[in-house]
This record gives C-alpha cells, sequence and structure tokens, in this order.
C-alpha cells in the first residue's frame, strides 16, 4: 500500500476543494485533492449557463469559465491532485484511506483535511412518488449532464417537479432544444430558487410555474406517459379533487439538495440537522484539525459564496497548522448558536471565545419568505446586541453577515447568541 504523508489533504475537486487547495499552496504547505471524478471541476463544468464570477472575479462567466481559472492557477501552482480517486475512510486521527484503479488502496497521513464533497440531488425514493418505475425519470443536475456534457436529450415533453435553481436552468435549457416544458409543479406556495431564475428561465419563456402543487402519481410503465398533480394544503396533505393529469414523456425532479456527509459522519464528526457538519467560526468540526466548506457544510445559492467559504477554509488549516499542530491545545470555552424565529439554520453552529475580537462571517436561511423585516442577535439575556433592517427575506437566497462581536458589547459570559428575522415594530403597528 502506497503511503503519502502531506500538510493538508482535500477531498473534492469543485470549486470548492480548488479555491481552498490555492491558499493552501500559496502559504507554503504541501497540499493534495483527492477527487472521485475523472476531472477537476466538479459539477460547475456542466453548468454552461452564465452568472458565475460576479463576486469573485467582477465580470460574468459561464460555469466552465469560471471553474479553469481555478483549474489553470491548480496547474500553474504545481498542486498534485489524483482523479478517479474514491475516498472510503477518514480516522479522527487524519488518516484518509482511498482507492483508485492505479495504485489500489493507499493511505494520506495529513495534518489537516478539508472536506469539499459538495452535495447530491434529492431522488423519486425521497419524496415517496406513487407509480411504476418507467423509463424517463430523472434528477435535473442528471438531465443536465446528459445535454450539456453528452450531448444527450432524455426526452421530448417534460414536467418538473421543484423549482430549485437547477430545475428552472433546465427548463430554459431544455426549451433551447425545442423541447416542451408542459409545466414546473412546485410543492411550496413559492417559488424555491432565485427570483432572478425564475423571471429569466420561467417567465420569459412562458413556462409555466404551478405552486402548493405536487407529482401524486407517475403514469406508464415502460415509459412515463404522464403525471398526475395535485394541490397540497398548508401541511402538505394533498386536497381531494384537485387531481389534474399532464401528458409527457419524462418527468425531472428538482427537490432539494443533500449535503455528502458520509464520510464526515464515520469519521465521528457531529452533524447538524441540516445535513452538514457542526463547525465553529474557523469551520473546523467537531475533528481537531478537519475542516469543510462548501456545500458539504451548506448548501450554496451562488457558487461565488462558495468560493469564498472555501478561501477562508483553507486559510483557517493554514493557521491550524502553522499556530497549533504540535501543541497540547487547550479545550476552549464557546459560545453556542441558535436559530430563532423564521431562521432555517445558522453557520457557524458556535464561536470560541477566543476569537471574539475578530470579525465572524454568519450564513443562515429563513424558513419563509417576508418583507419589511428585522434581523437581529440577541443573548442568552435577551439582549438585542445587533440589529439590521431588510426589506424581504426568502428561503432561496443565504444572507451572510460579518459581525465583531466584542464591537457589539458582548458579555463575556455569554453562553448562547439567538439569531431571529422578525417583522418591524413599525410594521406591527400597522397591523393592528
Amino acid at each position: 500500500m502506497n503511503t503519502y504523508n502531506v500538510d493538508v489533504a482535500i477531498i473534492g475537486a469543485g470549486s470548492a476543494g480548488l479555491a481552498a487547495a490555492i491558499m493552501v499552496k500559496k502559504a507554503d504547505l504541501n497540499v493534495l485533492i483527492l477527487e472521485r471524478d475523472r476531472e477537476l471541476g466538479g459539477i460547475t463544468l456542466q453548468c454552461i449557463h452564465n452568472g458565475f464570477g460576479l463576486h469573485e472575479f467582477k465580470e460574468e462567466l459561464t460555469g466552465p469559465e469560471y471553474i479553469q481559472r481555478f483549474i489553470d492557477q491548480v496547474k500553474e501552482l504545481e498542486i498534485p491532485y489524483k482523479l478517479d480517486t474514491m475516498v472510503i475512510e477518514i480516522t479522527p486521527e487524519k488518516v484518509i484511506y482511498a482507492v483508485n484503479n492505479k495504485e489500489g488502496l493507499i493511505e494520506i497521513k495529513t495534518k489537516a483535511i478539508i472536506l469539499a464533497m459538495g452535495c447530491r440531488e434529492r431522488t423519486r425514493g425521497a419524496i415517496n412518488i406513487p407509480g411504476f418505475r418507467p423509463a424517463g425519470i430523472y434528477t435535473a443536475g442528471q438531465a443536465q449532464r446528459f445535454v450539456n456534457i453528452e450531448g444527450y436529450l432524455p426526452g421530448r415533453t417534460f414536467v418538473i417537479l421543484g423549482s430549485g435553481d437547477i430545475g428552472m436552468i433546465m427548463a430554459r435549457r431544455l426549451t433551447w432544444e425545442g423541447c416542451q416544458v408542459k409545466a414546473v409543479v412546485e410543492i411550496q406556495p413559492y417559488v424555491s430558487g432565485l427570483i432572478r431564475n425564475e423571471v429569466q428561465c420561467l417567465e420569459d419563456y412562458g413556462i409555466p410555474l404551478i405552486t402548493s402543487y405536487t407529482v401524486t402519481k407517475i403514469h406508464g410503465k415502460d415509459r412515463v406517459q404522464g403525471v398526475t398533480i395535485s394541490k397540497v394544503d398548508r401541511n402538505f396533505d394533498r386536497v381531494i379533487g384537485s387531481e389534474k393529469f399532464i401528458e409527457c414523456d419524462t418527468l425531472l425532479l428538482s427537490v432539494g439538495l443533500i449535503p455528502e456527509n458520509e464520510l464526515t459522519r464515520e469519521a465521528g464528526a457531529e452533524i447538524s440537522e441540516m445535513g452538514g457538519p457542526v463547525v465553529d467560526n474557523n469551520l473546523e468540526t467537531t475533528i481537531e484539525g478537519i475542516f469543510a466548506c462548501g456545500n458539504v457544510l451548506q448548501v450554496h445559492d451562488l457558487v461565488d459564496l462558495v468560493t469564498a467559504e472555501a478561501k477562508r477554509a483553507g486559510l483557517n488549516a493554514v493557521d491550524y497548522i502553522k499556530n497549533k499542530y504540535g501543541k497540547k491545545i487547550e479545550k476552549k470555552e464557546k459560545i453556542k448558536c441558535i436559530a430563532g424565529e423564521n431562521v432555517n439554520y445558522i453557520k457557524p453552529d458556535f464561536i470560541n471565545m477566543s476569537d471574539l475580537s475578530k470579525d465572524i462571517i454568519f450564513t443562515f436561511r429563513v424558513k419563509s419568505p417576508d418583507r419589511r423585516l428585522l434581523i437581529q442577535f440577541k443573548d442568552d439575556k435577551n439582549r438585542i446586541i445587533y440589529k439590521r433592517k431588510r426589506r424581504y427575506v426568502i428561503p432561496s437566497e443565504m444572507i451572510e453577515l460579518k459581525l465583531n462581536l466584542n464591537e457589539c458589547k458582548l458579555n463575556p459570559n455569554c453562553k448562547n447568541i439567538l439569531v431571529e428575522v422578525v417583522p418591524r415594530p413599525e410594521v406591527l403597528i400597522e397591523e393592528d
């Protein structure tokens, strides 16, 4: 068995993994990238639409153009990487076991690990749609790869379940290819992707968006012949008598993404309710020296934000090795971050008391859309330490805030911070 010794090993060669690797290499540490696919770039390679790079490069790029800039940097810096390599185990001692068809089983001993495995799509099995198992049922990402990379059309007439960003983008892409998208069906009463995609991909092409409906039956044995959609109530239960039949030969599913955290879980790291690992403000998991970034930590709506987060993870791993590795690390006091009213989750999950003088980046999503709001941070004595007005919030857009908690005059003995999104006081008065 071949054994490698590196300072930092990065699992995943998408936008997060490459950005983190570049930061580590520029700090003069040894880094190795492990990627299970046959090429660098991850899912971004199949995203041929524009809208990338506005934050990172101050210009609009397609997905392949965006990721190629990072691939070029990796090659210029001569960062080593292994493709077609599947990681099968991570130990709490930061030893990685992986396998590929050239070397067989390999062992990588590291000082730090950065998890950047991305996420996967929910499938039909995850949402339990009744019916047979005919050909013609795909996730939106599968269809995107078929059309944009492989050059195949998976069907001619489509219904898309879920108004996630990939689903709406594929509705437009398939229309360009001469296909007919009968409808995009969304179980929520609002679109679940970015508003710009609703406008540019659906409204501009006259593709119907049917909200508060879901697919309740798939028709066809050998090939999809159509689907039945039904209205749902507030509890997402089917409304009897609301059924509608839509004829189609293909059903695409765009019903959410799941962080790829099987390896994280098996390594012993704590996993949050939202599927990503529990991390502190340095993006370090509950296992010392193992960091997480990108969609493996939380599902992002913009790749530019993935890149920014990955760069922070890379710098934090460098700081860990240069300043802490080999020393006995004392157990730190931590402040827990709690999701309050209309907040789905909050990252980081914990803040190190020793880092209160630093700028800390908080990211979170709301549970439901609303307008004229206040974002509030409260300490464990219910005292507001920070507040900010917001015109509107929607679940599909991740909110990012940079705060210095010392400047917010946080009580040094505080144990919890509550983050909530609430109506502004003047709005409540108007409603009364």
